[in-house]
């Protein structure tokens, strides 16, 4: 497994392994940032939010951001897919439950610029990340053979 790990690794473009990294520590510091979150605060960490959702899904991110980090690291598409997604929502979420600080005191957009520019980051590189990783698995590749809308 870990020579097979290696060896997939070796086969990506380097911007490819750059990117992936970016990701893993991304999603590494994503988990320390709310896994401190919920050691300082316990489950209701997240009761500023009033949307229940917001709170189950920030509490969640305890899980899928290393889910996203072992997955990536394992150079998973499921992976990339599922970084997206978690970015997708986490950046959303984030301006929309924030939305009346921000109106009320415009300086906490500071505090989002880092989350929403690395979300930015992830949307942009996810589609041509997924085509490398895809691109570098043993055998014949899956976009390779794919039927063009």
């Amino acid at each position: 497994m870990g020579f097979d790990l290696r060896e997939r690794w070796g086969r990506q473009p380097l911007w490819a392994r750059r990117v992936l990294v970016v990701y893993l520590i991304g999603f590494l510091v994503g988990f320390g940032s709310h896994a401190a979150d919920l050691a300082r605060g316990g489950i209701h960490a997240y009761a500023g939010f009033p949307q229940v959702p917001f709170q189950v899904f920030f509490v969640g991110l305890v899980v899928l951001d290393p889910l996203v980090v072992v997955m990536v690291g394992l150079l998973r598409r499921e992976g990339i897919r599922l970084a997206g997604a978690v970015m997708v929502v986490d950046v959303c979420a984030n301006w929309w439950g924030n939305r009346h600080w921000l109106r009320d005191d415009p300086g906490q957009l500071l505090g989002l610029l880092p989350l929403t520019l690395f979300g930015v980051f992830v949307i942009a590189s996810w589609l041509p990340l997924r085509r490398a990783v895809a691109n570098a698995l043993p055998g014949p590749s899956p976009e390779r053979y794919a039927v063009a809308p």
